[in-house]
């Protein structure tokens, strides 16, 4: 029976170890290549905090987008103080059925997850009723947007000549 020397360098890699090799060798060609001299900031102490932050990273996001991060029922609060005027700027009635049911979906939600914060007193909407007091309020609109124009009287138009003698 035959032995056969053992490759030390043949062994299996699995996806992971591949895109980490391959990242390691283009770093190092970069390196070779002179690509990370002369770089911003090259030299100078990395501004470090005194204690480590896994949650480093979140907490930046959180400051540089603004993000405010609310119990979902004072979250579920404004939005039901906002949601007539986000339904004002749809245009039809299927998107504002829509808006009302994704609503409606995340008060029943936040119903049955444990209490985080001040308790959920935020009510789902009647949709038809909610759809009917849309269109109200869109209507009144159309109608202020029409009163100046019957104000000002009936507009003269220009008929166009398509047909001109020379």
């Amino acid at each position: 029976m035959s032995v056969q020397p053992h490759d030390p360098y043949a062994f299996a890699i699995d996806d992971a170890v591949g895109v980490a090799l391959l990242a390691d060798f283009q770093v190092r060609k970069a390196i070779a290549r002179g690509d990370f001299d002369d770089l911003p900031g090259s030299g100078e102490p990395i501004d470090l905090p005194d204690q480590h932050d896994p949650e480093w990273w979140v907490r930046s996001l959180v400051q540089r987008e603004r993000i405010a991060l609310l119990p979902s029922s004072i979250q579920l609060r404004k939005d039901d103080a906002v949601l007539d005027e986000r339904l004002d700027e749809l245009v039809d009635e299927k998107a504002v059925r829509r808006e009302i049911d994704d609503f409606n979906e995340r008060v029943i939600r936040a119903r049955y997850e444990p209490p985080a914060g001040p308790p959920l007193i935020t009510m789902p909407r009647d949709p038809d009723a909610t759809v009917a007091a849309w269109a109200e309020r869109r209507a009144a609109r159309a109608a202020k947007t029409r009163e100046p124009a019957r104000a000002a009287g009936p507009r003269r138009t220009r008929r166009p000549r398509f047909f001109r003698r020379r």
